[in-house]
């Protein structure tokens, strides 16, 4: 089990192909399994309605939420019934840890890890990895 950042997902259809769309592309596939939770899923949904950020995406707003919507589908929904707040220095942030901690996930894919290297709280099993890195294992 993964959790995929909103900027991986995004990337996704930034790009020309990528990392982050072979993200996204396996779990489609279900060779990952994506945990979504009710924040993750509330910043996903606000980032998708930000017109201007996807000026220069091929793929117009319906054909975006169908993306969506089918990543959706293969997710595995979890409950997060324990806050670890304050973990990380970004307070936005700390919804991927306790939905990674909540869903038993080995990586948080993101673009981003350097917002996690100073995670106050550590937990073993869970690694932060760019999309690169996740494809390369």
């Amino acid at each position: 089990t993964i959790v995929v950042d909103t900027d991986v997902f995004v990337a996704a259809f930034l790009g020309p192909g990528g990392s982050s769309r072979e993200v996204i592309r396996r779990c489609l596939k279900k060779e990952y399994l994506p945990a979504m939770g009710s924040a993750l899923l509330s910043e996903y949904e606000a980032v998708m309605a930000r017109e201007r950020l996807f000026a220069k995406c091929l793929l117009n707003s319906k054909e975006r939420e169908a993306v969506l919507d089918a990543f959706l589908k293969v997710c595995q929904w979890t409950r997060i019934y324990f806050s670890w707040r304050p973990n990380l220095r970004d307070e936005s942030d700390n919804h991927l840890v306790e939905l990674a901690v909540a869903a038993s996930a080995g990586v948080i894919c993101t673009r981003n890890v350097r917002d996690f290297a100073r995670s106050e709280l550590r937990f073993e099993h869970l690694r932060v990895l760019r999309p690169e890195a996740l494809i390369r294992e």
